[in-house]
């Protein structure tokens, strides 16, 4: 369609990049993770880190997160200024697993995992809807977050749900809620303030996300999210560069920039000819 966006080149970087590891001993562990936030926050951590950062972090809390006697034993020795980060980090991924029952699928969606827009663009877009709406932008980050990698899966949902944003295209077409293109950040953002409000997200935030997702362990993972922006946004800068894995029958699959598929493809197969999507964390 008009206006969709087209798979920018794989970085160049992307080939070099590794799977992160995460060690074994609980207490080395809990030096990385407190090391990737710090560097994570600080202004002098160079650029071109950020991603690797950012994907660390990320893997580090899914692998912990199904496995809850490890966890405790990085969380202890954690320094005290990390803990509660990273128990608010668990809990929300424990939410989603919580959504997922059970083993997951054995095949892979139809997506293409794109880059999404530069950190500050998406940004202004989020502050933009919280001037214009009162919904807070660490919400709208984290829905964004969630929902598609803060645009990185470009995709459309088995129930048919388009866009960064992820809207039905009928919620889309109510009065008062699309504007512009579905596909585009800008616009998806926007109207997923306007929805939020629809559902009475100003008066209870929990109940307008139970309007955009049906769950409470969803409405759950997305505030969590949000508390670590509010608490200290820039924890928004690791969550911008977390990357799409998903939980699939064979274990957490990488699928990073320049994932492309039209049909629905069996993890074996994806396996064969990208096995460094598996995870190398047992």
């Amino acid at each position: 369609p008009a206006g969709a966006p087209t798979a920018p080149p794989e970085p160049k970087a992307q080939a070099q990049r590794r799977y992160p590891v995460v060690p074994d001993d609980p207490t080395t562990t809990a030096e990385l993770l407190a090391a990737v936030e710090s560097a994570l926050r600080d202004p002098a951590t160079p650029t071109e880190q950020l991603p690797d950062l950012g994907h660390q972090q990320q893997v580090i809390y899914r692998v912990l997160s199904a496995d809850r006697p490890r966890s405790e034993l990085v969380l202890a020795a954690l320094p005290e200024r990390w803990q509660s980060v990273a128990r608010r980090h668990l809990a929300a991924r424990r939410e989603f697993l919580r959504m997922s029952r059970g083993r997951g699928p054995s095949m892979l969606p139809a997506w293409r995992i794109i880059q999404p827009q530069p950190a500050d663009q998406l940004l202004a877009h989020y502050r933009k809807a919280e001037a214009a709406t009162g919904i807070e932008w660490e919400v709208l980050a984290a829905v964004n977050l969630v929902e598609t990698g803060m645009g990185r899966i470009d995709g459309v949902s088995v129930a048919n749900a388009q866009g960064p944003m992820q809207f039905l295209p009928t919620t889309w077409a109510e009065r008062g809620i699309g504007e512009g293109d579905i596909r585009d950040p800008h616009d998806a953002i926007q109207a997923a303030a306007r929805y939020l409000v629809r559902r009475g997200g100003l008066q209870d935030i929990r109940q307008g996300l139970w309007g955009y997702n049906n769950s409470d362990y969803y409405g759950r993972a997305v505030l969590l999210y949000a508390s670590l922006m509010r608490e200290d946004p820039r924890a928004y800068t690791g969550l911008y560069h977390w990357e799409i894995h998903f939980n699939a029958d064979a274990g957490d699959l990488w699928l990073p920039v320049g994932y492309s598929q039209n049909q629905r493809i069996s993890v074996q197969d994806h396996l064969k000819n990208n096995p460094a999507s598996r995870s190398p964390n047992p």
